[in-house]
C-alpha cells in the first residue's frame, strides 16, 4: 500500500522549475519518481493548480503554459471540499496562526491520514504540533 502525500505548491513547483535555482529540488523530484513507481499517492486541494499557475505565469510567462501542462499531465488527484476538512482547516488557522491556504493542504493530510509535505519551514515550525506535516528534506522518513 502506498503512502498518501499532500504536496503543496512549493513542492510541485520544484518539479518544473530549473533545479539549479530550487533548494531541495532533488527531494521534490524523488516524490515525483515515487509517485510514478507507485510508492506514494498524491492528493491535493484544487488550490494547487492556481497557486502554481500564478507563480509560473508571473515569473516564467514564456514557459508557464508548458510547465503547468506538465504538472496537469501528472493527474494529481484533487480533493473535493467536505465539512470535516473545513473544520480542520479552521482549527489549524486559529490554533497555529497560519493561512487558510496552507491549512487547506495540511487539513487534507489530517483528514485523509496522509502527510503534508512542504518546503515552507516557517509553516512547519508553526504547525508541526498538529501532526501530519513533514519538511520536504525529510519526506523519505515516512516511507515504510
Amino acid at each position: 500500500m502506498s503512502v498518501l502525500i499532500v504536496p503543496d505548491a512549493s513542492v510541485l513547483l520544484k518539479w518544473v522549475l530549473p533545479a539549479e535555482n530550487e533548494q531541495h529540488a532533488s527531494q521534490a523530484l524523488a516524490i515525483r519518481d515515487a509517485l510514478i513507481d507507485g510508492k506514494v499517492s498524491l492528493l491535493a486541494p484544487e488550490l494547487w493548480y492556481y497557486e502554481v499557475g500564478n507563480v509560473l505565469a508571473r515569473n516564467y510567462p514564456e514557459q508557464a503554459d508548458a510547465m503547468l501542462g506538465c504538472l496537469a499531465a501528472m493527474e494529481i488527484e484533487n480533493a473535493d471540499p467536505e465539512p470535516v476538512w473545513q473544520s480542520v482547516m479552521i482549527k489549524l488557522v486559529s490554533s497555529y496562526h497560519v493561512t487558510f491556504y496552507d491549512a487547506a493542504y495540511h487539513g487534507l493530510a489530517v483528514v485523509r491520514d496522509g502527510m503534508f509535505v512542504t518546503a515552507d519551514e516557517k509553516y512547519i515550525h508553526k504547525a508541526s504540533a498538529a501532526g501530519h506535516v513533514i519538511s520536504l528534506q525529510a519526506w523519505r522518513d515516512i516511507l515504510p
